[in-house]
């Protein structure tokens, strides 16, 4: 806990955000920005394709997924956990990166569908609800299992 505050208290961006470490607060911490920018991606692919394009929200929802999770996967790879022993080979780390994701996307899609289709939340509340919930689920899948 002290090493995280220390560092960020450093404003030292390079150290902050890109060098390599294995400190689980910092990781997480990077985690939170990139996930930021996967879920921009992600909420701007959604709601382009629902609201402009007419698309059915459930199925603008795996759409953005993809989007999100390949920004998040390669952002993550770089930023986040560069500083674990690598367990897999790139492709299997993607292959198992993604199941941990399709979990979370059938997370999204449950939330999404019993916010939206059964209580009539609007689909971009729903988005942001299930966001949080798979946010967590992600973090904590993707550390134990593919970056000990």
């Amino acid at each position: 806990m002290k090493e995280f505050f220390e560092i960020i208290f450093s404003f030292n961006l390079k150290k902050i955000f890109c060098e390599p470490t294995r400190n689980g607060l910092l990781q997480f911490f990077r985690y939170a920005f990139v996930g930021l920018w996967a879920t921009l991606a992600d909420w701007a692919m959604m709601f382009s394709m629902t609201e402009g394009l007419k698309v059915h929200y459930l199925l603008s929802g795996i759409v953005a997924f993809v989007m999100g999770l390949t920004v998040n996967f390669l952002l993550s790879k770089k930023f986040v956990f560069s500083g674990e022993e690598k367990q897999h080979s790139s492709s299997t780390e993607f292959a198992v990166y993604a199941i941990i994701g399709v979990i979370g996307l059938g997370l999204t899609e449950l939330i999404m569908y019993v916010l939206t289709g059964r209580l009539k939340i609007y689909f971009m509340l729903s988005k942001i609800i299930a966001t949080g919930v798979v946010f967590v689920w992600n973090f904590a899948a993707r550390k134990i299992v593919l970056y000990r």
